[in-house]
């Protein structure tokens, strides 16, 4: 077998290892019950940063909104370690995804790009980091949109690097304020919660809109 061959056997495994290893530390099973699940990991330590981690690399490429990672984060550990968290998980999981896209499922995966996404092809052929950097800034990290970097012909460090600056500032604003916001949301009156809810659909509805207008 040839060496891309290899790489290929190789990516399969080490994502059937990761599902493995979120399995054997629980990580799986408690994600139904969220007290459990927070109690476990600072039980657990360090080894607790390593199941955040391992469980946001594997289940996240293929499936698992990552914003239940990164907003979870900061209702376990401080916000400065929540933020490294979320940063190394959801890089993480940006390589295993690429890297799947790319090496192991690329026929496949291309098969099943949206059409919105192909109009940056040409973007990505001439501003290629730019590209990466503002998608990363204003859509964060779908599956799809792994995939897509994947198959297109951007270079791995390219997308590496512009993927890293382009969550950096959401990925803090939600480590630093998002227990804040919960603590805030949890002490507050129901009039509070139904404004809020109600300002929360409002933004929704419109950075839904936008994103469809850029994608």
């Amino acid at each position: 077998m040839n060496k891309k061959t290899w790489a290929k056997i190789a990516l399969v495994l080490l994502v059937v290892a990761l599902f493995a290893i979120a399995h054997q530390l629980g990580v799986i099973e408690r994600l139904e019950d969220p007290a459990r699940l927070k109690q476990a990991i600072l039980d657990w330590g360090a080894w607790g940063y390593v199941a955040f981690v391992v469980a946001y690399a594997a289940l996240q490429p293929f499936g698992v909104p990552g914003t239940v990672f990164i907003f979870a984060a900061p209702l376990v550990w401080p916000w400065p370690i929540a933020f490294a968290l979320s940063m190394t998980g959801t890089m993480a999981a940006s390589v295993v995804g690429f890297s799947f896209a790319r090496f192991v499922a690329r026929d496949w995966v291309s098969a099943r790009i949206p059409e919105r996404f192909k109009k940056y092809e040409e973007a990505l052929a001439k501003r290629a980091f730019a590209t990466v950097f503002v998608l990363r800034l204003v859509l964060w990290m779908p599956p799809l949109l792994h995939a897509f970097f994947g198959v297109s012909k951007v270079r791995f460090s390219t997308h590496f690097w512009g993927s890293l600056l382009g969550y950096v500032v959401p990925l803090f604003l939600v480590s630093f304020f998002g227990e804040k916001l919960f603590e805030l949301l949890r002490t507050a009156p129901p009039s509070v919660w139904i404004a809020t809810a109600a300002v929360v659909v409002v933004i929704a509805i419109g950075v839904w809109r936008w994103r469809r207008r850029v994608v």
